[in-house]
């Protein structure tokens, strides 16, 4: 299969070398040697780009603005970055924003080449995914999945929002899935046949995000109408709402107030039936008082807030998320069966914390799914997840290591409390306690567990066992896999007894209404 490959190198001799290596493939190579270069034949290839080869050295580039181009496009090109070894920090991290893969400088011809073809298969499921997803684009509530406390209340409170025309704006990081909850309220009221139009805001130029939201004068342009005349009776999603620039704003204004859009001279009105639902990942009350979001829109705008959480701050949703994503992209390999997803990957996937969320764990499954090899996906389907999660636990073991010189002077004041607890009579044991309390700022001095009742019986084990579960969840700030490892069990029985004791992770104090 002939495909558009970009190489994005600013070495005149390695462009030569990997466009040579990639041509011989039987593909069409596009050279870029610098980041207005880059920008400039990524626009202009549009869908037809398949991969883009993107040296991280290179001077000048936004590489997270380049990943955000590249996932906007129609055919959502597949971006693998190469970096030298001092550079493979920021290797990692695009992977965070999406890139496809990362390859260490100077790599073998086969690495680029094996880099290429992987890309490229990855690419083809997503296109025809995509494409599918397009025509049927409509998403339910219960397409979303909300285990945790923290999302269902996202899901009831988007949910009582579907039966009106109220503005919503939903806030959270980037791929914590603000635009699929955009679509399942869209799907869930009164105007669900008609269109549902998003337009993302930070992937454009000021001048193309005007005409592309209002048409240009005349309308008889490449955006016809504009995304808000296509959205006429139906929903218009503003993504990254927080980019608009002040005179889009000032534009905005007039339909929020008023249900019209005017030409640019001002002369002529028309009126417009959308309801408007918006994201950001910015304060937009920080952003109103630096002067970069009109007050006026925000009130607008702001009449229903919703905030989607990070990954990591609901992890109990994540072997949900990963099985459902298996079992999607399972079918869509049309297999026979699906894959299966041993435990340990399930823990692997649990214990990393999702920097670019949901859509990232999206996407590493779907790499994942694409090159197994075998019936069951194990840890080495996920090698970077792998690497990241291991460096990480190793740089807890050394804070943990240079803790007691960091806080002597804080240690000294537990010691003290455990003196003022011997005088008051307390056991050893139970002035340690008292210590491990004082040393953790967020646990109160009384928060230790009391082994007899008020008859003087030993209290049952199950209660002792509730008791401490939910002092280790506040202990450690709800940090589940520091939880379990403390506790000394699994994760996957640590979410067991949390259901069966009806435990919420995010509040452990209370229970799971």
């Amino acid at each position: 299969m002939t495909a558009h490959i970009l190489v994005v190198n600013s070495d005149p001799a390695q462009r030569r070398q990997i466009k040579s290596l990639v041509e011989t493939q039987g593909h069409v190579v596009h050279a870029a040697e610098n980041a207005a270069s880059a920008f400039e034949k990524m626009v202009s290839l549009g869908s037809d780009l398949r991969v883009a080869l993107l040296d991280l050295t290179m001077s000048g580039l936004d590489v997270n603005h380049f990943l955000s181009l590249a996932n906007q496009s129609e055919g959502d090109a597949a971006v693998v970055v190469l970096a030298d070894d001092g550079k493979v920090e920021a290797a990692v991290d695009a992977m965070r924003h999406g890139a496809f893969d990362f390859i260490v400088s100077p790599a073998a011809p086969e690495r680029i080449a094996h880099a290429v073809s992987n890309a490229l298969r990855v690419n083809e499921r997503r296109a025809a995914r995509l494409s599918r997803s397009r025509r049927t684009s409509q998403i339910s509530f219960g397409e979303i999945v909300a285990v945790s406390g923290a999302m269902t209340r996202v899901v009831d409170l988007a949910r009582r929002s579907a039966s009106s025309a109220i503005p919503v704006i939903l806030e959270g990081e980037n791929g914590v899935g603000k635009q699929m909850v955009a679509r399942a309220i869209h799907g869930a009221g009164d105007r669900s046949g008609k269109p549902f139009v998003a337009v993302s805001c930070g992937a454009m130029t000021p001048e193309s995000l005007d005409a592309m939201l209002f048409g240009e004068e005349g309308g008889a342009d490449e955006h016809g109408a504009g995304k808000i005349a296509s959205a006429h009776g139906g929903t218009l999603f503003l993504d990254e709402v927080d980019a608009l620039p002040l005179d889009v704003q000032a534009r905005l204004l007039q339909l929020v107030q008023g249900g019209e859009i005017s030409s640019h001279d001002g002369r002529r009105q028309r009126k417009v039936d959308v309801r408007l639902t918006s994201s950001t990942r910015k304060d937009l009350i920080e952003e109103v008082k630096a002067g970069r979001f009109r007050e006026d829109l925000y009130f607008r705008m702001n009449v229903f807030p919703i905030m989607i959480p990070a990954l990591r701050r609901r992890r109990d949703d994540i072997p949900y998320l990963a099985r459902a994503f298996v079992e999607r992209f399972s079918a869509e390999q049309r297999r026979a069966h699906p894959l299966g997803i041993s435990a340990d990957v399930l823990a692997l996937l649990t214990s990393y914390d999702w920097p670019g969320n949901v859509r990232q764990l999206e996407n590493a499954v779907y790499r994942a799914v694409i090159l197994a090899s075998g019936s069951e996906l194990t840890e080495a389907d996920f090698p970077q997840i792998a690497i990241q999660v291991a460096k990480n636990a190793g740089t807890d073991r050394h804070a943990a290591a240079q803790e007691p010189a960091a806080h002597r002077s804080f240690n000294r004041d537990a010691e003290e409390k455990a003196a003022a607890g011997s005088a008051m009579g307390l056991s050893h044991r139970d002035s340690e306690r008292l210590v491990a309390a004082a040393q953790n700022p967020a646990v109160l001095s009384d928060n230790y567990i009391v082994s007899v009742d008020s008859a003087g019986n030993v209290r049952k084990l199950s209660e002792i066992e509730e008791e401490l579960i939910r002092f280790a969840l506040k202990y450690y700030r709800g940090q589940m896999s520091q939880v379990a490892r403390k506790l000394g069990i699994g994760r996957s029985t640590l979410y067991r007894k949390l259901k069966d004791y009806g435990i919420d992770p995010d509040n452990p104090q209370s229970d799971v209404a």
